[in-house]
């Protein structure tokens, strides 16, 4: 779409990053709100799968949620984000920064 020249950038870029960004709120919500249901037997993660991913996140802090852009990794970050309940206008900032430097990155990249 950016290489037709037929819509507005700025429009395409925006609408692109509050997509994203808004996925990733849902995935926080899902990480804070749904792990007290981690014992139940239609939970898609068992304890060990998250304490290795909270051991990971862990390790390179919440500056990760920088990556959350990033395909496969991103979303797995923002959930770990909210089971961690990592302040929420902290990683709204983060993820947003991430998500948005990557559509202008895209959009200089094609112009």
């Amino acid at each position: 779409m950016l290489k037709t020249n037929s819509y507005s950038p700025f429009l395409l870029i925006s609408t692109a990053s509050l997509g994203n960004i808004l996925g990733s709120i849902f995935n926080w919500l899902l990480g804070f709100y749904l792990l007290k249901h981690i014992n139940k037997k239609w939970f898609p993660f068992k304890q060990y799968q998250i304490d290795e991913a909270s051991k990971r996140f862990n390790k390179y802090g919440v500056w990760s949620l920088l990556f959350a852009w990033i395909p496969v990794i991103g979303d797995p970050l923002t959930l770990i984000g909210g089971v961690l309940r990592v302040n929420f206008l902290l990683f709204l900032i983060l993820v947003s920064v991430g998500k948005i430097s990557r559509y202008l990155f895209v959009y200089v990249l094609f112009n």
